[in-house]
């Protein structure tokens, strides 16, 4: 996600700019952003950098330039700010494979596709944009069904499992789909009964659907493992109401 405005040499106007957008989107190197110079000049750039490039022709828009807007042989200057970025390109190579090598994938690397897709659903929840995050947080739990070889690959792919649960019940309830937030937080339960979040969405998700007992019986629970926190106590608070 970047902020970025390219200037002809002695000219004040941008001939191009993604300034004025609130939120910029995601913009995937290669294929959005295609411009030799910045992309080059981009991967050398860290989360919240400014930086200016000064592009010659060769590394911009080249001997035929871009008409109307860009000359023959322009050498043309970027401001760059880097807001955002997500390195996808372990992901990208896995979704490529099919099914079959998939399942030959190293445990490791699937966990980190997976954290990558989880961080994308992040990006996307951060913005607000709830159906995109949950797409997301679906493909990464999809990507988890993997068998286990012994105890410890199972933990590893239960605490990836669970972090994607949880995200999956927050957003149902932004959504307003509290029966789902509902599915997916006894899911997260099923991996750790003792998980204070869990009953916490739980709990929000029952209320939601003014099935108050059951609410009172997740809250109750969340409280017990947390007693000093405020989410919790808030939310009894509001069922007392």
């Amino acid at each position: 996600a970047v902020k970025y405005s390219g200037y002809l040499e002695h000219r004040d106007e941008p001939f191009c700019t993604s300034g004025y957008s609130k939120s910029p989107r995601l913009m995937k190197l290669g294929k959005d952003i295609t411009l030799v110079g910045l992309e080059i000049g981009l991967l050398t750039m860290k989360k919240g950098e400014v930086a200016r490039f000064v592009f010659r022709p060769d590394y911009a828009y080249g001997q035929q330039g871009c008409p109307p807007l860009i000359p023959p042989n322009a050498t043309v200057m970027f401001e760059v700010e880097v807001l955002d970025f997500l390195d996808s390109d372990e992901s990208d190579t896995f979704l490529e494979l099919t099914a079959e090598q998939q399942d030959t994938f190293p445990l490791q690397k699937v966990l980190k596709v997976a954290d990558t897709e989880r961080e994308f659903g992040n990006y996307l929840y951060r913005k607000q944009h709830f159906e995109g995050a949950k797409d997301r947080y679906k493909r990464a739990f999809s990507i988890l069904h993997r068998s286990p070889s012994n105890e410890t690959e199972q933990c590893q792919i239960n605490a990836s499992k669970l972090l994607v649960l949880l995200n999956l019940s927050l957003t149902y309830l932004k959504l307003e789909c509290p029966a789902r937030a509902l599915i997916y937080g006894k899911k997260a339960l099923e991996i750790d009964q003792r998980n204070a979040k869990a009953l916490f969405r739980c709990g929000q998700a029952c209320l939601c659907m003014t099935e108050y007992e059951k609410a009172r019986d997740f809250l109750v629970r969340a409280q017990h493992i947390q007693p000093f926190n405020q989410d919790i106590n808030n939310e009894l608070k509001k069922l007392a109401r």
